[in-house]
Protein backbone atom coordinates (compact mmCIF):
# COMPACT_ATOMS: atom_id res chain seq x y z
CA UNK A 1 0.00 0.00 0.00
CA UNK A 2 2.64 2.76 0.61
CA UNK A 3 3.93 2.10 -3.12
CA UNK A 4 0.78 2.59 -4.46
CA UNK A 5 0.46 6.26 -1.82
CA UNK A 6 4.30 7.07 -2.87
CA UNK A 7 3.19 6.14 -6.41
CA UNK A 8 0.56 8.91 -6.53
CA UNK A 9 2.41 11.53 -4.54
CA UNK A 10 4.61 11.33 -7.33
CA UNK A 11 2.37 11.69 -9.63
CA UNK A 12 1.01 14.25 -8.02
CA UNK A 13 4.76 16.00 -7.88
CA UNK A 14 5.09 15.77 -11.60
CA UNK A 15 1.53 17.23 -12.17
CA UNK A 16 2.18 20.32 -10.49
CA UNK A 17 5.59 20.72 -11.84
CA UNK A 18 3.91 20.47 -15.52
CA UNK A 19 1.35 22.98 -14.22
CA UNK A 20 4.38 25.38 -13.45
CA UNK A 21 6.01 24.85 -16.75
CA UNK A 22 2.53 25.04 -18.77
CA UNK A 23 2.22 28.23 -16.94
CA UNK A 24 5.57 29.47 -17.84
CA UNK A 25 6.82 29.66 -13.46
CA UNK A 26 9.70 27.72 -14.57
CA UNK A 27 11.57 26.81 -17.39
CA UNK A 28 14.04 24.42 -18.94
CA UNK A 29 16.60 25.72 -16.48
CA UNK A 30 15.10 24.43 -13.58
CA UNK A 31 15.09 20.70 -14.74
CA UNK A 32 19.06 21.04 -16.02
CA UNK A 33 19.22 21.86 -11.90
CA UNK A 34 16.83 19.03 -11.01
CA UNK A 35 19.59 17.12 -13.30
CA UNK A 36 22.43 17.73 -10.81
CA UNK A 37 20.59 16.14 -7.66
CA UNK A 38 21.47 12.49 -6.87
CA UNK A 39 21.83 10.23 -4.19
CA UNK A 40 25.19 11.61 -2.80
CA UNK A 41 22.71 15.42 -2.59
CA UNK A 42 19.12 14.52 -2.28
CA UNK A 43 18.42 17.47 -1.34
CA UNK A 44 20.57 19.55 -3.95
CA UNK A 45 17.61 21.61 -5.59
CA UNK A 46 15.86 22.38 -2.22
CA UNK A 47 19.08 23.89 -0.74
CA UNK A 48 19.89 25.90 -3.70
CA UNK A 49 16.02 27.30 -3.79
CA UNK A 50 16.63 28.19 -0.38
CA UNK A 51 19.33 30.20 -0.74
CA UNK A 52 17.93 31.76 -3.69
CA UNK A 53 14.93 32.70 -1.72
CA UNK A 54 16.94 34.23 0.98
CA UNK A 55 18.93 35.96 -1.01
CA UNK A 56 15.53 37.26 -2.98
CA UNK A 57 13.96 38.57 0.22
CA UNK A 58 17.11 40.70 0.48
CA UNK A 59 16.97 42.07 -2.75
CA UNK A 60 13.42 42.70 -2.85
CA UNK A 61 14.16 44.55 0.56
CA UNK A 62 16.80 46.60 -0.89
CA UNK A 63 14.60 47.55 -4.13
CA UNK A 64 11.59 48.41 -1.94
CA UNK A 65 13.66 50.47 0.15
CA UNK A 66 15.23 52.54 -2.67
CA UNK A 67 11.72 53.05 -4.24
CA UNK A 68 10.68 54.31 -1.20
CA UNK A 69 13.64 57.62 -1.01
CA UNK A 70 10.46 59.73 -3.26
CA UNK A 71 13.41 62.22 -4.34
CA UNK A 72 16.32 60.44 -4.45
CA UNK A 73 15.38 56.95 -5.71
CA UNK A 74 18.80 55.74 -7.20
CA UNK A 75 18.10 53.83 -10.18
CA UNK A 76 21.51 53.05 -10.86
CA UNK A 77 21.44 50.81 -7.45
CA UNK A 78 18.15 49.36 -8.19
CA UNK A 79 19.45 48.44 -11.84
CA UNK A 80 22.26 46.65 -9.68
CA UNK A 81 20.11 44.51 -7.55
CA UNK A 82 17.90 43.77 -10.08
CA UNK A 83 21.04 42.30 -12.14
CA UNK A 84 21.76 40.11 -9.77
CA UNK A 85 17.71 39.00 -9.12
CA UNK A 86 17.41 38.49 -12.81
CA UNK A 87 20.85 36.15 -13.00
CA UNK A 88 19.43 34.35 -10.33
CA UNK A 89 15.88 33.41 -10.95
CA UNK A 90 17.28 32.24 -14.49
CA UNK A 91 20.28 30.06 -12.77
CA UNK A 92 16.89 28.49 -11.16
CA UNK A 93 14.87 28.70 -13.94
CA UNK A 94 12.42 31.16 -12.08
CA UNK A 95 10.98 32.30 -15.49
CA UNK A 96 8.02 34.79 -14.84
CA UNK A 97 10.10 36.44 -12.13
CA UNK A 98 13.16 36.76 -14.60
CA UNK A 99 10.48 38.39 -17.17
CA UNK A 100 9.23 40.88 -14.71
CA UNK A 101 12.90 41.93 -13.65
CA UNK A 102 13.58 42.55 -17.13
CA UNK A 103 10.64 44.99 -17.57
CA UNK A 104 11.21 46.23 -13.97
CA UNK A 105 15.17 47.17 -15.46
CA UNK A 106 13.91 49.03 -18.62
CA UNK A 107 11.81 50.68 -15.79
CA UNK A 108 14.76 52.07 -13.99
CA UNK A 109 16.91 52.74 -17.04
CA UNK A 110 14.03 55.28 -17.78
CA UNK A 111 13.95 56.31 -14.43
CA UNK A 112 10.39 55.52 -14.38
CA UNK A 113 9.51 55.66 -10.85
CA UNK A 114 5.52 54.76 -11.85
CA UNK A 115 6.56 51.96 -13.66
CA UNK A 116 9.16 50.81 -10.91
CA UNK A 117 6.35 50.59 -8.10
CA UNK A 118 4.19 48.71 -10.88
CA UNK A 119 7.28 46.54 -11.61
CA UNK A 120 7.92 46.29 -7.83
CA UNK A 121 4.20 45.31 -7.16
CA UNK A 122 4.36 42.46 -9.81
CA UNK A 123 7.23 41.17 -9.16
CA UNK A 124 6.57 40.98 -5.63
CA UNK A 125 2.91 39.13 -6.33
CA UNK A 126 5.10 36.48 -8.57
CA UNK A 127 7.81 35.71 -5.84
CA UNK A 128 5.42 34.75 -3.35
CA UNK A 129 3.49 32.99 -6.19
CA UNK A 130 6.92 30.86 -7.17
CA UNK A 131 7.57 30.49 -3.34
CA UNK A 132 4.51 28.91 -2.56
CA UNK A 133 4.39 26.44 -5.65
CA UNK A 134 8.06 25.43 -4.82
CA UNK A 135 7.54 25.34 -1.22
CA UNK A 136 4.73 22.78 -2.05
CA UNK A 137 6.44 20.99 -4.81
CA UNK A 138 9.22 20.11 -2.60
CA UNK A 139 6.40 19.00 0.59
CA UNK A 140 5.14 16.92 -1.95
CA UNK A 141 8.63 15.52 -3.16
CA UNK A 142 10.04 14.81 0.25
CA UNK A 143 7.14 13.35 1.21
CA UNK A 144 6.89 10.67 -2.07
CA UNK A 145 10.87 10.00 -1.47
CA UNK A 146 10.55 9.03 2.18
CA UNK A 147 7.20 6.47 1.09
CA UNK A 148 9.57 5.56 -1.53
CA UNK A 149 12.35 4.38 0.69
CA UNK A 150 9.91 2.91 3.35
CA UNK A 151 9.13 0.74 0.15
CA UNK A 152 12.53 -0.29 -0.85
CA UNK A 153 13.28 -1.04 2.80
CA UNK A 154 10.65 -3.72 3.17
Amino acid sequence: MLGFGADLLWADMNRLLAFLFHQGVLDEQFLQLQQLQDEASPNFVSEVVNIYFHESEKLLNNLRGLLMERELSDYKKMGIHLNQFMGSSSSIGAKRVTNICVAFRAATDQSNRAGCLRALEMLEHEYCYLKNKLHELFQVSCIAFEGFNATTEI
